[in-house]
């Protein structure tokens, strides 16, 4: 079993719910963090304005986290990206008052959002603009599973102190493998071509390891691992 399935979103969420604490409270805010990005995406394409998308967005995160809205969570009811599309749908269809919405800055913990300019120019993709909410959340979950991919891979570089590497290489992560760039990467970094490839070969292993275990923290088993996989490259590829 792979070891992410220690700290999964589902252990976070029976955590928080059943006897939550400080820390718990702190690491479901962390985990909220990392996919705000398809819960807005999703209110923003339901035709409510950036400003009350943005305030929607906060109070169902601090509602989730603070008032114990995850009771009747059940991780054998499928991925926690389910879950979360389902929590926001309720949470939309019992007519929050927007009025009363959770401010930016208030007393409880908050989920961070703070890069409102690339979510919104996100949105106003012409590509997007057809999109229904629901296809526009799950597209939105993909990419930003895949950025928190990159920035933990990154992450790694950096604390081995090759952060200047990652950002060089990282280009090879689509898989791009034209000659071309490799002969001309491989000459700004002043080794083989040969070399290059192993080392972009082995920035691919890794990634796929990071993306797994990724995946590990919002599937309810360890089987479900794959099925995520082929549903992430069908929703990127469509």
């Amino acid at each position: 079993m792979p070891s992410g399935f220690s700290t999964t979103s589902w252990t976070l969420i029976r955590i928080a719910a059943g006897n939550p604490t400080p820390d718990s409270r702190e690491a479901l805010a962390g985990l909220c963090q990392k996919y705000w990005h398809p819960v807005y995406a999703f209110i923003r394409r339901r035709g409510y304005t950036r400003d009350e998308s943005e305030d929607l967005t906060q109070g169902f995160f601090t509602l989730l986290i603070e008032r114990n809205y995850l009771l009747d969570a059940d991780s054998k009811r499928g991925r926690f990206r389910s879950f979360l599309l389902g929590a926001v749908q309720h949470f939309l269809a019992n007519e929050w008052d927007r009025a009363n919405a959770v401010k930016r800055g208030g007393n409880q913990i908050a989920v961070s959002i703070d890069d409102m300019a690339e979510a919104e120019a996100w949105h106003a993709l012409p590509a997007m603009q057809q999109a229904t909410p629901e296809s526009l959340y799950e597209r939105r979950w993909a990419l930003s599973l895949l950025e928190n991919v990159a920035l933990k891979l990154r992450k790694e570089f950096e604390d081995a102190g090759k952060a200047g590497e990652f950002d060089k290489l990282s280009v090879f992560l689509n898989k791009d493998s034209r000659p071309s760039r490799y002969d001309a990467l491989a000459q700004e970094m002043c080794m083989s071509a040969g070399a290059l490839r192993m080392s972009v070969y082995r920035m691919r292993q890794r990634y796929r390891r990071l993306l797994r275990a990724e995946i590990a923290e919002s599937v309810s088993e360890p089987g479900e691992i794959d099925e995520e996989l082929r549903f992430l490259s069908s929703i990127l590829s469509s």
